[in-house]
C-alpha cells in the first residue's frame, strides 16, 4: 500500500493480476488518466499520443518494458506538473485515481441475469415482430427486406408516393427522423419505426446478453470506461449497460432480468433527483430556483407557474410538461429553434418561453452569459470540482460550430459536476465497504443512477449508507436528493 505504483491504464493491470488472486495496492499515478483530466477532448489516448503531446517524442512501435517505463516515468513528472499547475490536483488524486480501484472491482463483481426471463422475453418479443412484419407486407401490398433501406425507399417514396424529405449519396433517407415525418401521411413509417426499436432490442441485448454470461461467474462484466467521455462522465461497454433504452415497455422489461446473486438479496438502485437542475440553482445563485428547491417543491410545477403567470394549483400537466423541457432544454444550451422544435411550437412562441423563464431565473441568464464569456476568454469552463472542459471552436467564424460550442460551454460545469459528484461518492461508498468488510457490492452506474447488489442481512445499514453519502458528498447551496427503491430485480422496485 505504501510503495505507490505508476503506470499506464492501471485498472487494466489490475484486472489482469486480479485474474491470478494477486492484489495490486498502492495506486499511485495513471498516466492515460492524468493525460484525460489535462484534455478530455483527445481521440487518442495511447502511450504513444501521450509521449507525443507532452514530450515530443515519437515512439517506435515495439518497445522494450524498460523503454516503457522509461518513458511513463518521464511522463508522470510533466503531467503531474501540470496537474498541479492547473489546480487539478483534489479531482485527479481523490477522484479520478482512487475510482480505478472502484471500476476494477465493479468489473470484477458482474451483474446476475435471470436467463430465463430473457428467453421468456425474447419470444414475446419475437412473436410481436413477427406480427408487425405481417402489418407491414400488408400495407406495403408485397413482401420486400424490410431492413434494406434501398428496398424501403421503393416502397415508401415510388410504390405509396410518399414525399421524400431528404436525400443522400446512395438515395433517399428512410433513417428515424424521416419516418417521424412521415407518420401522419400514412401508417406504415410509424410500423417501421416500431419494428427497428423491438429489433434494436431483441438483437442488441434480450438475446446478446446470455451469451455474455461468463462461465466461471456466471455474471454479465461491462467494462467501465474512465478516458471516453469529454464531460467526464463514465461510459459503459461489451456490453454497454448505460443504453438500455428504458422510454419503452419493451426496453423497461430489460431491466427486469438484472437480479442479485441470491434470491433473498435485493438490488438497490440510488438517483440523484433532478440533480443537474440543483447544480444550476448553486453555480448560478439563482434566488427562485434556490428557493425551490430548499422548500421542496416541485421545480418543474414552480417554473411553470412562473412562465404562465397562474398559481401552482391551477398548472396542469401539459404546463408542467412544457416547463419540464423548458428547464432542461436552458441546462443544454436550446436555441427558440430547438426548443419550438421539442414542443412543435412556433420560434416566436418558443423565444416568449425562453425570454419569460430568464426574467423569472435572471442569474441564470447571467451564469449562461458568464460561461460563454470564460469559454472565449479562457479557451474552457470548469465544474465545481475545477475540471475544465477545453472549448476551442467557440470564437470560430462558422456560426454552426460557434452555437454548437456555446451550447457546449453552458452544459459542461453542470453536467461535468453530476460527473465529479457521482464519482465521487462511488469512491466513498467503496471504501465504506472495504473499511467495514461489508457483503453488499456496485454492480452499476448509469449516468445520476448507482445500483448495489444488498446482502439481505446488511438492508437497513446499507440502505442508510448509500443515501447519506451520496446527498453529502459536496455541499451545494440546495439540498441534494436521492431516491432510494430497492426490489427483487432492476425493474420492479418500490421506494425505500
Amino acid at each position: 500500500e505504501n510503495i505507490k505504483k505508476i503506470g499506464y491504464d492501471l485498472k487494466n493491470i489490475l484486472l489482469c493480476l486480479k485474474n491470478s488472486h494477486i492484489e495490486l495496492r498502492g495506486l499511485g499515478f495513471d498516466v492515460i488518466i492524468a493525460a484525460y483530466i489535462l484534455d478530455s477532448a483527445k481521440d487518442d489516448y495511447s502511450l504513444g499520443a501521450i509521449a507525443w503531446d507532452y514530450l515530443k517524442m515519437h515512439i517506435a512501435e515495439r518497445l522494450t518494458k524498460e523503454e516503457e517505463l522509461d518513458i511513463v516515468s518521464r511522463l508522470k513528472d510533466r503531467l503531474s506538473a501540470l496537474i498541479k499547475e492547473r489546480n487539478l490536483a483534489r479531482l485527479f488524486y481523490e477522484v479520478e485515481m482512487p475510482l480505478i480501484e472502484v471500476l476494477a472491482a465493479m468489473e470484477a463483481t458482474g451483474v446476475a441475469l435471470d436467463i430465463k426471463f430473457l428467453n421468456r422475453l425474447s419470444d414475446e418479443v419475437g412473436g410481436r415482430l413477427d406480427s408487425l412484419i405481417k402489418k407491414i407486407y400488408s400495407l406495403a401490398g408485397y413482401e420486400f427486406n424490410i431492413n434494406s433501406p434501398k428496398q424501403l425507399a421503393q416502397v415508401l417514396f415510388v410504390h405509396l408516393k410518399l414525399k421524400p424529405a431528404r436525400k443522400t449519396k446512395t438515395g433517399y433517407s428512410t433513417d428515424e427522423s424521416v419516418l417521424r415525418q412521415l407518420k401522419d401521411e400514412h401508417p406504415l413509417p410509424q410500423l417501421l419505426l416500431e419494428y427497428r426499436q423491438l429489433s434494436k432490442l431483441k438483437f442488441t441485448y434480450i438475446d446478446v446478453l446470455p451469451t455474455l454470461v461468463n462461465s466461471n461467474t456466471h455474471r454479465v462484466h461491462t467494462s467501465f470506461n474512465q478516458t471516453a467521455t469529454e464531460t467526464g462522465r463514465l461510459s459503459s461497454s461489451n456490453p454497454n449497460l448505460q443504453n438500455i433504452p428504458i422510454k419503452t415497455e419493451i426496453g423497461q422489461k430489460i431491466r427486469g432480468a438484472f437480479v442479485p446473486s441470491l434470491a433473498e438479496d435485493f438490488i438497490l438502485s440510488a438517483d440523484y433527483s433532478q440533480i443537474e437542475l440543483r447544480i444550476l440553482a448553486h453555480l448560478s445563485g439563482d434566488k427562485n430556483m434556490i428557493e425551490a428547491f430548499r422548500n421542496n417543491q416541485d421545480i418543474h410545477l414552480r417554473t411553470a407557474s412562473l412562465l404562465y403567470g397562474i398559481d401552482e394549483k391551477d398548472v396542469d400537466s401539459a404546463m408542467r410538461e412544457v416547463a419540464k423541457r423548458v428547464n432542461f432544454g436552458i441546462i443544454y444550451g436550446m436555441s427558440n429553434f430547438g426548443l419550438a422544435k421539442d414542443l412543435g411550437i412556433s420560434n416566436d412562441e418558443a423565444q416568449t418561453f425562453i425570454e419569460s423563464y430568464f426574467q423569472r431565473y435572471p442569474r441564470v441568464k447571467e451564469f449562461i452569459d458568464a460561461c460563454k464569456n470564460q469559454a472565449r476568454k479562457e479557451g474552457f469552463v470548469t465544474t465545481i470540482l475545477g475540471r475544465r472542459r477545453y472549448i476551442p471552436q467557440i470564437n470560430s467564424k462558422n456560426q454552426t460550430l460557434r452555437l454548437f460550442s456555446e451550447r457546449q460551454a453552458i452544459n459542461a460545469p453542470v453536467q461535468g459536476s453530476c460527473a465529479d459528484m457521482i464519482k465521487l461518492a462511488m469512491v466513498n461508498i467503496q471504501r465504506l465497504i472495504n473499511q467495514r468488510e461489508l457483503k453488499s457490492r456496485m454492480i452499476l452506474q448509469v449516468h445520476d443512477e448507482l445500483v448495489f447488489e444488498v446482502d439481505r442481512q446488511e438492508k437497513e445499514t446499507f440502505f442508510n449508507l448509500v443515501k447519506y453519502e451520496m446527498e453529502n458528498v459536496v455541499k451545494l447551496c440546495v439540498p441534494i436528493k436521492v431516491d432510494l427503491k430497492y426490489g427483487k430485480n432492476w425493474l420492479e422496485l418500490k421506494p425505500v
